[in-house]
């Protein structure tokens, strides 16, 4: 796998800037373009936020980019939490002070424990796409989703269900009250050129959010 090796290398603190610089310049173009505000969430690991300056590189892309805080999303894997707790939650709660929104990618799958809920500043669930797979006809993958969406609601946390390919999953989605999808019912991961043209669409399923991995596309998703 390509991200452990960066990991492993050092590489994903070089390439981590990247993305993020590039999210943050995208932003700022779809903006001077007039379009909606959206939010674009990045993915970063437990490197980057250890990274000496971490905050403040944030603050200065902000700054650089003339970008409200709220227009930035920062997804955080189960396995990030895990790494010196304490140190990690101060910097997490440096970054939500600014405005940024925290999200818990892969949800489901890891360690997962209520109590991250509880002491890390995370204002978004991220549902692993594997539970979406053969909804709503797969009766467990159901009752699972059914069970995050309602804990979610009940803690009053947004949800973003991942892999959502289907009208009928998102269908079943919206009776539960899900916040977001995202995934090939939207669009696939374009390069935000191409993104830009999707997002002038005059669509009903016109993406709201758009995130950016390790590369220079984005993959959309739609606020339910």
């Amino acid at each position: 796998m390509f991200s452990p090796l960066a990991e492993e290398t050092g590489l994903i603190l070089s390439i981590g800037e990247f993305v993020l610089r590039s999210a943050c310049k995208q932003a700022m173009l779809w903006k001077r373009a007039g379009l909606p505000p959206l939010r674009i969430a990045v993915n970063i690991s437990a490197r980057q936020i250890e990274q000496e300056g971490f905050c403040d590189y944030i603050s200065q892309l902000l700054h650089e980019y003339s970008l409200d805080g709220s227009m930035l999303e920062l997804e955080i894997t189960e396995s990030t939490l895990l790494n010196d707790g304490e140190h990690i939650i101060e910097k997490l709660r440096m970054i939500a002070s600014r405005g940024i929104k925290i999200a818990l990618d892969d949800f489901g799958t890891g360690y997962s424990s209520l109590s991250y809920i509880q002491k890390f500043p995370i204002d978004t669930l991220k549902i692993d796409q594997s539970f979406m797979c053969g909804i709503p006809g797969n009766l467990n993958n159901a009752s699972i989703v059914s069970a995050i969406c309602a804990m979610a609601q009940g803690l009053k946390l947004n949800l973003i269900a991942e892999g959502v390919e289907t009208p009928g999953q998102f269908q079943f989605l919206r009776s539960l009250k899900c916040s977001e999808a995202q995934g090939y019912l939207f669009s696939k991961p374009l390069p935000g050129n191409e993104i830009t043209g999707l997002l002038m669409r005059s669509d009903p399923l016109v993406p709201d959010i758009i995130q950016y991995d390790s590369g220079s596309e984005g993959s959309a998703g739609k606020r339910i």
